[in-house]
């Protein structure tokens, strides 16, 4: 018998162990039980508790006060296959993250589960009893130390453990073996003396269909069970989760400073890259990996894609493929913000004249968005509804439009809801909640969303625009392949609403002041081809 014919085959291969071919692990006795000994201890010790916790404990409180007697279920989620046997960087689930503390990328799989305790017999006197279920890093006289690339500390590195988390958080962690008997276990009518369960949904696929199973196993009649009903109750517990975060606690608006303010060295890192992205075929790339590479310095990571769009490519409201050219006497739209390692980001936009210097129509257009976004700065106060805020930008916008000639009917018209033709040229909202996610709060009600009242403690955003596209007829030649956006973040206090990005200059004059003196920093001068 030769050789290959004492090879295994393929066909005999399980497909899932085909992915670790190329890894040639060695699977011997005595490799695995030299692998297993003469292991310092890892030295870590319990930590002090977060700064978080007691927030996040009064976050779970709010939860409990809003779903007496019922299990609640946020999963944080799994780890996403980006291709073959490579993951994404893992991010909890938003809710998750708000309700227990965590970010970065330690807790793939946990879960988090409210058990109903009794009327103020829970937590710190609510009505339920939290409890994290977390998967440890296995024993270094395991395997799984060495051989699991997906979890085993050889690859990954340390984890926190279930004493350490629960000292960090304040919250009881065990194990996640006893997970599924937690989720399902005395599930059914309450009126038979059953527990209502409600999930976060499509987070993780399993615990979706763990709790789909209980639901249908317990149901007094499963062949006539109601999904509708019971995706309707989840919606709520993802409607609340959503709705807790529109008032950010003292905790969350100081993650969104150290947030803004890593965005604005951002801005900083990508006017020093400017003289390189002029001379790159990507030059817009040149722009990004700049901001992206401040984000990993002093963050987690970008709260979203970032959009580096120059010349008509800034017309384009999410351009994010970032393959353009940056031109000499171009507009750079640049949007981007800085995910802190608590997950919280800031959003943030500024245009900025390549060449260091606005040209007459640039400088028109970007003054006309200005006044627009001030507009919608001076309308935010506390007591006015959210939707006011876009009110008064938009109408400046079309003003500015009727002004120049380039609206076909009166601003009383486009303003109105049977006109909106000024939309043609600002065809997005001005403001967004944030937070958490880029865009926070998005399941939270409308009444209490765009109908809702600007209450200290919100953070949202204020972004105007203008996008006068290479191919619009519609407008004289002058003002085509123009884009420009300005976006600050903005918190909402007692006294009003406060710039968190004001270090970072708007006015035009102020944005050339400052792009010169970075120039200047770098090399006495500024980018070739700039005027001067």
């Amino acid at each position: 018998m030769n050789d290959a014919e004492n090879t295994p085959t393929s066909v005999s291969q399980p497909l899932d162990e085909r992915v670790n071919n190329r890894s040639q692990r060695p699977s011997s006795a005595a490799f695995k039980a030299f692998m297993a000994s003469n292991w310092a201890p890892s030295g870590q010790h319990l930590p002090a508790l977060d700064a978080v916790a007691n927030y996040a404990a009064a976050r779970r409180k709010a939860i409990s006060e809003k779903f007496k007697g019922e299990r609640l279920v946020i999963p944080a989620g799994p780890l996403k296959v980006r291709s073959n046997d490579c993951d994404y960087r893992f991010r909890p689930h938003s809710g998750f993250a708000h309700l227990t503390g965590l970010g970065l990328d330690h807790e793939p799989d946990a879960v988090l589960i409210l058990e109903p305790a009794g009327e103020g017999k829970g937590d710190g006197g609510s009505h339920h009893r939290a409890t994290l279920y977390f998967r440890p890093l296995v024993g270094r006289d395991t395997e799984q130390f060495y051989a699991d690339s997906r979890s085993g500390e050889f690859w990954i590195g340390a984890r926190p453990t279930l004493a350490e988390f629960e000292a960090r958080l304040g919250l009881a962690t065990v194990h996640i073996d006893g997970l599924e008997s937690a989720i399902t276990k005395n599930v059914g009518a309450p009126e038979i003396g059953g527990i209502s369960i409600r999930l976060v949904r499509k987070v993780d696929e399993n615990i979706d269909a763990l709790v789909d199973t209980a639901r249908y196993n317990t149901a007094k009649d499963p062949d006539n069970l109601d999904l509708a009903v019971l995706d309707a109750l989840d919606e709520k517990l993802s409607e609340a989760l959503s709705e807790l975060r529109l008032l950010k606690d003292e905790w969350e608006i100081e993650q969104m400073m150290t947030a803004v303010a890593a965005t604005v060295e951002g801005f900083v890192e990508v006017v020093k890259a400017l003289p390189r992205a002029l001379t790159h075929a990507r030059g817009e790339r040149v722009v990004e990996g700049a901001f992206f590479a401040r984000a990993r310095e002093v963050g987690n990571e970008l709260g979203y894609d970032t959009i580096a769009a120059a010349g008509n490519n800034a017309t384009v409201l999410h351009w994010t493929r970032n393959t353009g050219r940056i031109n000499a006497g171009e507009l750079l739209l640049l949007d981007a913000g800085v995910e802190a390692d608590s997950l919280y980001t800031a959003d943030v936009t500024r245009t900025l004249p390549v060449n260091g210097t606005f040209t007459a129509v640039q400088r028109k257009v970007y003054e006309a968005v200005l006044d627009a976004a001030d507009a919608g700065f001076a309308a935010a106060q506390p007591g006015a509804k959210f939707r006011d805020i876009h009110t008064a930008a938009t109408t400046v916008l079309a003003e500015r439009l009727a002004e120049w000639g380039l609206l076909p009917v009166s601003v009383e018209e486009a303003v109105s809801q049977e006109g909106q033709q000024h939309r043609r040229w600002m065809p997005h909202g001005t403001s967004h909640h944030l937070g958490l996610d880029v865009h926070d709060c998005a399941q939270a009600k409308r009444e209490l969303y765009l109908d809702g009242i600007l209450t200290a403690g919100m953070v949202f955003t204020i972004e105007p625009g203008l996008y006068f596209k290479n191919e619009d007829l519609a407008i004289p030649a002058e003002y085509r392949g123009i884009g420009v956006r300005i976006e600050d973040d903005i918190l909402m206090t007692a006294d009003g609403p406060v710039n968190l990005s004001a270090a970072l200059p708007r006015k035009a004059d102020d944005i050339q002041s400052w792009m010169a003196g970075i120039y200047q920093e770098l090399d006495g001068g500024l980018p070739s081809g700039a005027n001067r």
